[in-house]
């Protein structure tokens, strides 16, 4: 893993949180875009070298839907910056982590995802990313 890449945090209204977190970082939001295979809208800012990324569910069935439902709003998940994810995701997974998705996907932001399972990870959902080469 090379670094922290972003920390997710999920929302209920996307514009509202938009706004706080303007006001909260002193700085306007640089991207916003749907992932409608996640059928989620994400947010995202850069705080120095860090990102922070909102995600509001665009369906009622969608995984940060029933977060928000289960947990209310908050810190979602820690995604990390990898070289190869095809790679550490084997790894990962022979080191008896349980990942999520058996392929990367398609995420936000340009990225190719992975997210590992939180019971594997003493109760924090990791994502993995590496950005997308087209």
């Amino acid at each position: 893993m090379v670094r922290i890449e972003h920390i997710g945090i999920a929302v209920k209204e996307l514009d509202k949180a938009n706004e706080l977190f303007t006001r909260l970082f002193g700085e306007q939001q640089y991207k916003e875009e749907g992932v409608e295979s996640e059928h989620v809208t994400t947010s995202f800012f850069k705080v120095g070298p860090n990102k922070i990324e909102l995600l509001e569910a665009s369906s009622p069935d969608s995984a940060i839907a029933k977060y928000v439902d289960k947990r209310g709003e908050g810190i979602h998940h820690i995604a990390f910056e990898v070289d190869d994810i095809e790679a550490e995701m084997k790894r990962l997974a022979g080191e008896g982590f349980q990942l999520l998705n058996e392929t990367p996907k398609k995420g936000a932001d340009n990225k190719l995802v992975c997210f590992l399972h939180p019971k594997t990870t003493n109760g924090v959902l990791v994502e993995l990313c590496q950005e997308f080469k087209s």
